[in-house]
This record gives structure tokens, sequence and C-alpha cells, in this order.
């Protein structure tokens, strides 16, 4: 499946989710409500994947952490703030280049309509 298709999905689920509890919950409650969704939807789910860091040829195991791992292909990280900030967007391209994947996205679900809570980042990505 490719990255698009796998994204919409991803939308779709996090649209449902958000409908269904709305905002102003813990991150780790959409995390698992979206994983629950995902996996329905028949998706492989991994969360809260280790990510090392490649510094001078070493590993380095330095906690970063995906929130979710859709397929081997899609970069998922979830917030529950107020506002994004540019930190928040700078993190997702950085699990895109350490894990070499090519799409993310960045889930804000403490929005009132998700849609202003889904921020799409590519690394290379083409159609």
């Amino acid at each position: 499946m490719h990255e698009n298709d796998i994204s919409y999905l991803i939308r779709k689920a996090a649209y449902d989710v958000h409908v269904a509890l709305g905002p102003g919950l813990l991150e780790s409650a959409y995390e698992a409500a979206l994983t629950y969704e995902l996996r329905a939807a028949g998706l492989r789910v991994q969360n809260q994947v280790p990510l090392p860091m490649i510094y001078k040829q070493i590993q380095l195991d330095v906690g970063y952490r995906l929130d979710l791992w859709i397929e081997n292909k899609v970069v998922v990280e979830l917030k529950t703030v107020d506002v994004l900030l540019e930190v928040h967007h700078m993190q997702l391209l950085t699990y895109l280049k350490l894990s070499g994947n090519k799409l993310g996205l960045l889930i804000n679900f403490n929005v009132a309509r998700i849609k202003d809570g889904i921020i799409r980042k590519v690394n290379g990505l083409t159609d």
C-alpha cells in the first residue's frame, strides 16, 4: 500500500476518534483509540517504537520514540497541545530523516475540528 493510501486511512481513523472522544484527553488515550481504529482497518501498527540515532557509525539510543509507525512506512506523531509549535514540526521531520520514512503526520487532538490538527510532512515522497 502506498503512503498516500495509508495517510488517508490514518486521517479517517483520527477523525473517528476525535468525533467519539473530543479534545481534552491525554495523548495516551488518543494513541490507544487510534491504534484500535487503525488495526480494525487492517493496518499494521507499532506503538512507541525506539528510534536510534547514528552518529559517526555508532548507534546511540537517545530516547527517541515514534508514537505510531504504520505499515513500516508512515510515522505518526501525536500531540494534545493548545498550539503546535515549530519544534513539533521539526521533531516529526527529524523522525522521518532518522527512520528513512518519506511521510509523517503530526496530529494534535486538542482542537475543535480535527482537520485543523492534522499536518502532513514529507521527506522525499513522490506520488
